[in-house]
């Protein structure tokens, strides 16, 4: 293919990348590096072949992209592993295990009505008060990562179509209000929609819309990412923008142009869809602020998600929407640019290297002293709460919009501080 043998080519090995990648830091393995993988790409783009090893090599990538933004010669290695990950999909004949837990992973996931079913029986299980991690750990370590991130079940909350904006009317956004978001954190949502309405936007939750494609896009399940962000782009065609407040789902809908290129019929929507997506701090960034800001009296330490920080490059916007709140201090986190171990459904992919982020990560926020940590994705929420609460650590974690909703709200930070 064309556009793979440029993209390969873009790539001079100079190793910048090096220090930046999570896996290559656990292990400095070279192949386990995006300079290693690309030489393993070239390899099978001459015509060598796709071993099991290669494979392993690939599947270890967490596609954090922090490579993408240490470059120097700009190599869209984000491109070139998905691209990579949809031939492996296509070609490499898993083991039955593996078909089995990749398809259980994407048989529920993407869709939040089959979430929300398992809020009963989760509900049920915590009632118990069990300790199965030993014996999960013994028949699958899969499944104790499962029970180990998956949070209380939180109470369903049904968001109308639409919220009027409060006051003049500055702008109408679409709002996607993602999977794991909208079952897991639907506090996160409502605080979304409340900001976005007292910040003058009137705000369309389109009732219809389902799963961007995310986790499909970035686990190179191509053709089910496609049929996701089709029926995304039906839902908010009559948008002129559409704000996220998931960093992967952000990141894959700013993508769908590269997905869709070639596709006559879809192409332009696809590419129109791209464009008008806004990550939730960016677009309240480029909007200004109008609602008054009440005092929080808080220490909060940022963590930059992957496919907000590297993917979409919005680092300083949600610095500066928590800077202008005032009495809040930001603290920043050691090594911000090494992925938590998220990464989709990494973690429950690989739970042992998961873990091994989600541990530094969590030392990191801890060393920071402050009372409350900030993020902007379920992933990074779930996966580093639990790295916290293995250390017996219990920060509290919000989602930027929760910040900003208790302080123009003026309800304090009490309601932080009661996570703990």
């Amino acid at each position: 293919m064309e556009e793979f043998r440029e993209l390969l080519d873009d790539c001079v090995h100079c190793g910048f990348c090096l220090p930046t990648c999570p896996t290559y830091v656990l292990w400095g393995e070279e192949m386990d590096s995006p300079r290693g993988r690309i030489h393993l790409m070239d390899q099978l783009e001459r015509g060598g072949p796709l071993t099991a090893s290669t494979v392993e090599h690939f599947d270890r990538c967490l596609g954090c992209m922090a490579c993408v933004t240490a470059c120097p010669s700009g190599v869209r290695y984000d491109r070139l592993i998905e691209m990579t990950r949809a031939r492996v999909e296509d070609d490499h004949p898993r083991s039955r295990g593996e078909r089995l837990l990749r398809e259980a992973i994407f048989a529920v996931f993407p869709y939040p009505r089959r979430l929300r079913a398992l809020r009963g029986p989760l509900r049920a299980y915590r009632r118990l008060n069990l300790d199965l991690a030993p014996l999960l750990e013994r028949l699958s370590p899969t499944l104790a990562a499962m029970e180990r991130l998956t949070p209380p079940p939180a109470r369903h909350v049904r968001l109308p179509e639409r919220v009027a904006a409060r006051g003049e009317r500055r702008a109408v956004v679409g709002m996607l209000t993602g999977c794991v978001q909208r079952e897991f954190f639907p506090g996160v949502n409502s605080a979304t929609a409340r900001v976005l309405a007292m910040e003058g936007c009137d705000v369309v939750i389109p009732k219809g819309q389902g799963c961007c494609g995310a986790l499909s896009l970035h686990t190179g399940r191509d053709e089910e990412a496609r049929a996701f962000a089709r029926a995304t782009i039906e839902a908010f065609a009559d948008v002129d923008v559409v704000v996220v407040n998931a960093a992967g789902c952000g990141s894959a809908m700013k993508d769908y142009g590269a997905v869709f290129a070639g596709d006559q019929e879809w192409a332009g929507r696809a590419a129109e869809l791209s464009a008008k997506t806004r990550d939730l701090a960016e677009f309240l960034a480029e909007l200004g602020p109008r609602a008054t800001r009440h005092p929080l009296e808080l220490a909060v330490a940022y963590h930059d998600a992957c496919h907000l920080a590297h993917a979409q490059g919005v680092r300083a916007q949600p610095r500066r929407l928590l800077g202008g709140i005032p009495g809040l201090e930001v603290r920043e986190v050691a090594d911000p640019e090494i992925c938590c171990g998220s990464a989709g459904v990494y973690n429950l992919l690989r739970p042992e290297a998961a873990g091994e982020l989600g541990e530094r990560k969590a030392r990191n926020v801890t060393a920071t002293g402050a009372d409350l940590l900030v993020a902007a994705n379920p992933g990074c929420t779930l996966q580093i709460t639990t790295a916290l609460h293995r250390r017996g650590e219990h920060i509290p974690v919000a989602h930027t919009a929760e910040v900003l909703d208790a302080s123009i709200r003026g309800i304090g930070k009490e309601s932080f501080i009661s996570r703990r």
